[in-house]
């Protein structure tokens, strides 16, 4: 979730992410990575932003993770086989504080290679350097300071100011959202208007993101409670183990499982059936 906001804020101000990252104002437009093929490429939390003559990417996390270096080289040739002749900017974002030696990494070196990225702790970095752009705020409160709180009242008052109603809304909830990363809710809700939040794209997004894993879930359960159902009546007793296997089916499996427990006059082969399943 943080990750995906990191991603919303570069998209939709990356003027105010340039002038901080590369000193100077660029319009840039996001760059699917799907438009670097090759195998699959993780998408949660990094973006890709470009120019005629640059790309930025840049790549969010909220957490170190110990394969970060050599992704920076993988993503960095294939922006080469790409786009040859475009300068690249590689730059990874720590978010939440953390003394992992992974964070002071900037480098991937094998034997002949070695490839160099730039790396930015949000903590160490002095608040007023985020509070200068819209864009920026909701970095603010994960910078070096004493006083997340104190922080995020100052962010909330520049946020109040900004006249142009969507983009209020939107720069709230991205702060409100990494704000939970250093306050509990209780404080984030008292120092942010939550009625300009929810009206934010983003938060609709993530709402209705929540909404649609919850019926989901639902589906699930009643799935599992139909499956279940059906097999006591064949089989008087289901054994735990029997239970979590059809635990483990996703929803259309338990439908077809279900269909097939309806269907068939005679006991399915359960054992054959979940190994088709999970095939």
């Amino acid at each position: 979730m943080y990750d995906n906001i990191c991603k919303f804020i570069a998209a939709n101000y990356s003027e105010d992410i340039t002038k901080w990252l590369l000193g100077e104002t660029l319009t840039l437009t996001v760059l699917e990575p799907t438009e670097l093929l090759l195998e699959p490429i993780r998408t949660d939390s990094l973006i890709f932003l470009e120019s005629n003559d640059l790309i930025l990417h840049i790549e969010f996390q909220t957490d170190p993770k110990d394969d970060i270096p050599f992704r920076m080289l993988d993503y960095r040739t294939r922006l080469y086989r790409m786009y040859p002749h475009k300068q690249v900017y590689q730059v990874v974002i720590y978010l939440r504080k953390t003394n992992s030696d992974l964070t002071k990494i900037n480098q991937f070196e094998i034997p002949g290679t070695i490839h160099r990225y730039n790396v930015i702790r949000l903590w160490e970095l002095p608040t007023e350097q985020l509070l200068q752009s819209p864009g920026l705020l909701p970095f603010a409160v994960l910078t070096n300071t004493d006083n997340q709180e104190n922080v995020l009242s100052n962010v909330a008052q520049q946020i109040d100011k900004i006249s142009d109603y969507r983009k209020r809304s939107n720069i709230a909830a991205s702060t409100g959202i990494l704000a939970g990363l250093v306050l509990n809710k209780t404080i984030i809700q008292t120092l942010l208007n939550e009625e300009i939040m929810k009206e934010s794209v983003i938060y609709q997004d993530i709402l209705a993101e929540g909404e649609t894993k919850d019926e989901v879930k639902g589906r699930k359960e009643e799935g599992i409670s139909l499956v279940l159902k059906l097999l006591n009546r064949r089989l008087g007793t289901v054994s735990p183990d029997l239970v979590a296997q059809i635990c483990q089916l996703n929803v259309e499996q338990l439908e077809d499982l279900g269909l097939a427990l309806l269907d068939f006059q005679s006991q399915p082969d359960l054992v054959t059936w979940l190994n088709q399943l999970n095939e």
